[in-house]
């Protein structure tokens, strides 16, 4: 028998806030034009006072365990990615375990900014794969606009606001081509954090800080990055890129998701894109956009998807999804 996890649900919430180039030209020395020419994004959602990185995260996680069919008790492990906790501690895990009501389980954070998602997967599928736990919460969720300097116009108008969350559950079968996790590849090399930071933090500055970024430097090392953990991974799992039915990738800017298709010899109607709606949302952008295709019913059951993302320090990491 083959232990797997399954997505059982998915799941994704956004803030109220619907920000436009327009309107953000208004406060920052930019133009739409310029925008959607570099990056491809028209839209970001910003959260206003008492939305919170955990408010979004338990939006989203909610979503995604009523998908799943499932009441919350049912989750025996909560791991969730985020670059801007609500607090230096405790976990922002703890505080949506409290508010979605279940009485104990292990949470925990995982902090491997856009890769995030990606890191949390692979542990969660790893603990799971292990017998250790039966059902998992993995969440990506981040208010990234609080650490945005609004005065830096090449970095600002990148990001935006958001969670998504899926629902992993363990399951057996003899058929090698059941769903679930197939296979999991992660990569750091931290001689790039100079390219993509945050100048602060508790034990240097000790303060927040803010977000500064070398873009055509990041840019390069994606599209190689970002193809290359994405054969490796199908090649874990036996397969290439002609077996993949989507790619639901890190949405930082449309022209790397066009490059790193071209690299791989991809369709671009089979990369799922979501950077023009929601800009770059760190950790939430993968399940952000897999939650949206979901349910908008491009993404079936059964269906061979390829999750991947790139992130500052660099990270970077896939993951190959029979759905």
């Amino acid at each position: 028998m083959i232990r797997r996890s399954v997505i059982a649900g998915t799941g994704s919430a956004l803030p109220k806030r619907r920000v436009s180039n327009a309107e953000l030209a208004e406060r920052v020395d930019t133009t739409d034009e310029w925008i959607v020419e570099r990056t491809g994004i028209r839209f970001r959602h910003i959260a206003e006072e008492g939305e919170t990185t955990s408010s979004l995260a338990v939006e989203a996680a909610s979503k995604a365990i009523a998908a799943a069919g499932l009441e919350p008790n049912a989750i025996d492990l909560i791991v969730l990615a985020t670059a801007t906790p609500d607090q230096t501690f405790p976990a922002t895990a703890t505080t949506v375990q409290a508010a979605l009501g279940v009485n104990d389980c292990v949470a925990f954070d995982v902090a491997a900014v856009c890769s995030g998602f990606l890191y949390a997967i692979q542990v969660a599928d790893s603990m799971i794969r292990a017998g250790a736990h039966q059902r998992a919460l993995v969440i990506g969720a981040e208010t990234f606009s609080r650490i945005l300097d609004w005065e830096d116009r090449a970095t600002c108008v990148l990001f935006g606001d958001g969670a998504g969350a899926v629902v992993l559950e363990a399951r057996e079968s003899e058929d090698a081509d059941a769903p679930g996790i197939l296979a999991t590849k992660l990569h750091a090399d931290g001689r790039h954090n100079g390219l993509l930071y945050v100048d602060g933090g508790p034990s240097t500055t000790g303060t927040v800080g803010k977000l500064r970024m070398k873009g055509r430097e990041v840019f390069r090392h994606a599209v190689v990055n970002l193809a290359q953990v994405m054969e490796e991974s199908l090649g874990t799992a036996g397969l290439t890129s002609a077996d993949v039915d989507w790619v639901v990738p890190h949405q930082a800017n449309a022209r790397i998701l066009e490059a790193t298709a071209r690299k791989l010899g991809l369709a671009p109607e089979k990369v799922v894109v979501t950077v023009d709606q929601h800009a770059n949302t760190s950790a939430a952008s993968v399940p952000l956009a897999l939650d949206t295709a979901v349910r908008d019913g491009r993404i079936r059951r059964g269906d061979l998807i390829v999750l991947e993302a790139m992130g500052g320090g660099f990270t970077w990491g896939a993951a190959v999804v029979r759905f």
